[in-house]
């Protein structure tokens, strides 16, 4: 008897081995990594908009955060400092496992267990620690994705559901029924050229033939075919679960789709990102001068071109943005003198508005 394959194997990877976990992840980590840094401090901008540390780009940096704050809850960059007491580089963590233990002085350390094996103990003044579902289970860990397990498992379920499906429907399924008798030797091999012949994607015709020694008698059984919905609303769980849309995912949102993203999702990121960022690379004295490092994002470079051109048509004439900016804007390179703005003589400075009416009633015509 020729059976349908339904060997299934629970999932044991983790959260970011699923695809429909990790291409989200990517999504948001991409998006998250165009993120401009901006301190007072130009070594430090430097570090932060071009090049953290000497092995990757300031993209790779806040690519590699965003992916482990979505994937384990945690993401942790350690911060070298250079002989001048300013951050010199910046480097992303990966642990497997984090342990926090007090010192002398009531100074508090983080010892990480990494993959391969190797141990690290650093000063957790030094460590830039985002949280995500901080919701008060670990005193400084987020919490980890342990509501997601059962999706996950079952999204690994529906796809090896289709796969098997897809392998079973290629197959001729049923029973090979001799005729007469046949030691058991001739039965394996005939049923082994049976298959041969038959059961291949070779046999592009789907039938098979057979003589006086045996028949071939299909069974009824058929596989399982896993529902669309089914599929869509498991993955749509997953997708809501790190606050994103398929069309993120997909790359094909419109400007609000991407508005709701920024502001939901992004957004967030980039305020943790900032006060962590600043709480750990300045003194106190020094964020009481007001120094600080924000991250942002250009919003309108993700807008439309019509947009962007109505945009422009508006705020040109109010001097709000200068000539290079409006010129990114619409994806055009600087120009040398393109930090001044333009303003319409139609508007007048408020703190003047009143010199300019008696300008203009001294110039009205007399009434005769």
């Amino acid at each position: 008897m020729l059976e349908i394959q339904s060997g299934f194997q629970a999932f044991s990877g983790s959260a970011y081995g699923n695809a429909i976990f990790r291409a989200a992840v990517d999504a948001i980590a991409r998006h998250a990594a165009k993120l401009q840094a901006h301190t007072p401090a130009p070594r430090m901008d430097r570090l932060l908009t071009l090049e953290p540390n000497a092995y990757m780009s300031a993209y790779d940096l806040l690519y590699k955060t965003a992916t482990a704050y979505y994937s384990s809850n945690n993401a942790f960059v350690l911060i070298s400092w250079g002989e001048g007491g300013e951050p010199a580089a910046f480097y992303p963590l990966t642990p497997q496992s984090v342990e926090f233990t007090g010192g002398q002085g009531g100074g508090l350390y983080v010892k990480m267990l990494f993959k391969d094996g190797k141990q690290a103990t650093f000063d957790y003044g030094d460590i830039i620690h985002l949280r995500r579902h901080f919701s008060g289970g670990n005193e400084l860990l987020g919490a980890d994705n342990s509501p997601l397990y059962g999706l996950l498992d079952t999204a690994d379920t529906l796809q090896q559901g289709i796969r098997v499906a897809t392998k079973n429907g290629v197959n001729i399924r049923g029973v090979l029924k001799f005729t007469s008798l046949v030691n058991p030797e001739q039965v394996k091999k005939e049923k082994e050229l049976f298959v041969r012949d038959y059961f291949s994607l070779d046999n592009s015709g789907g039938v098979a033939a057979t003589d006086q020694r045996f028949d071939f008698v299909p069974t009824n059984a058929q596989p399982y075919n896993v529902p669309a919905e089914t599929v869509e609303l498991v993955q749509r769980q997953i997708l809501d679960y790190l606050g994103i849309g398929a069309a993120i995912v997909r790359g094909g949102y419109s400007e609000d789709e991407f508005s709701a993203f920024y502001e939901s999702t992004v957004e967030p990121f980039a305020l943790q990102l900032s006060l962590e960022f600043t709480r750990k690379c300045f003194s106190d004295r020094a964020r009481a001068f007001g120094n600080e490092i924000k991250f942002t994002a250009e919003r309108l470079e993700f807008s439309s071109a019509k947009t962007r051109i109505s945009l422009l048509h508006e705020l040109l004439p109010c001097g709000i943005v200068t000539i290079n900016e409006a010129r990114q804007l619409l994806a055009l390179p600087a120009v040398p003198d393109g930090e001044r703005r333009l303003q319409s003589l139609n508007y007048v400075d408020a703190t003047h508005a009143n010199e300019y009416q008696e300008v203009e009633e001294s110039h009205e015509p007399a009434n005769l």
